[in-house]
């Protein structure tokens, strides 16, 4: 099966991880001379050419928002820190620019090493926008060992960034696949159903729950196929295949638009782009690309 490194977006990554359990002295000094800054101001992280690892200097006079150690990279710190989205402003002219990840994935407008590194700098600085408050007493928290954990004055409890899994399938049954497509979806793209894991649950249970809410199938074996990083705002995809044990769809209209039972030559042509209803697939660096293009090559 082909290596999904080779495509998808924000699984390559050179970063080598602070951690919570490293004392406060192990934070580098922020203006270290090899030090390196992922600057994001609102939603968009600036750029300078094809890098979004900028010199901390180019932040000088930004005040106000959340600093994060994240590790080293290639042997240099590397720090991350939001901006109001004003602050956008400032990085308009080239070789200078500000873009969203969604769209730096999208055109792979930096390398895919360096992608993997936003994603955990994006994951990180929301986590801490969202966790400034102690969720057992209720009193404002502490940032800690360089931004990897939070920390209570008031009762002492420690906080850490947290990540939500979501369970991807394709869901096949003979030489089909089931898709479909959400409300928010953009015009003619369908996509694998997918959907939180719930608390107490597994991968399996929880790939068999979702297709039978969004659907009424039901479903039998599950596979575990590959994983994605996925920064919007903190979650991990868990990519399965599944294999279907009915064919009758009852889609739930609160989930789904739409679903469909498609041959591998139609799932061919929504990823070659030449569906002849104008379908279209997830781009590449989806997790659902990947899974879709495997059961086009009877990988999955």
């Amino acid at each position: 099966m082909t290596d999904p490194r080779d495509t998808l977006g924000f699984v390559r990554n050179r970063l080598v991880r602070h951690s919570s359990e490293q004392p406060e002295e192990a934070v580098p000094a922020f203006d270290a001379p090899d030090a390196r800054l992922v600057l994001i101001c609102g939603d968009r992280i600036v750029l300078r050419g094809s890098t979004a690892l900028i010199a901390p200097a180019e932040a000088a006079g930004l005040d106000g928002g959340m600093r994060i150690f994240l590790g080293h990279r290639d042997g240099q710190p590397v720090f991350a820190a939001a901006a109001s989205a004003e602050a956008a402003e400032r990085f308009a002219e080239a070789p200078v620019r500000t873009l969203d990840l969604r769209s730096i994935a999208t055109e792979s407008a930096v390398e895919a090493e360096e992608l993997g590194l936003l994603a955990v700098a994006k994951s990180m600085l929301d986590w801490h926008a969202r966790h400034g408050f102690c969720a057992k007493c209720g009193t404002a928290t502490v940032a800690k060992a360089g931004g990897f954990r939070r920390e209570c004055p008031g009762c002492d409890a420690h906080h850490f960034p947290r990540v939500d899994p979501v369970v991807i399938m394709l869901v096949r049954r003979g030489d089909t696949c089931l898709l479909g497509r959400g409300p928010h979806f953009k015009p003619g793209m369908f996509s694998c159903l997918a959907g939180f894991l719930e608390p107490g649950e597994t991968i399996e249970d929880a790939v068999r729950r979702e297709v039978f809410e969004e659907t009424r199938i039901r479903v039998g074996a599950v596979t575990y196929r590959t994983s994605q990083p996925w920064p919007f705002p903190s979650s991990l995809m868990v990519g399965c295949a599944a294999e279907a044990l009915d064919a009758a769809i009852v889609t739930d209209p609160n989930e789904l638009e739409d679903a469909r039972w498609f041959d591998r030559d139609a799932v061919a042509a929504m990823l070659d782009g030449t569906h002849p209803e104008g379908i279209q697939a997830p781009p590449p660096m989806a997790i659902a690309h990947y899974l879709m293009r495997a059961f086009v090559a009877g990988e999955t």
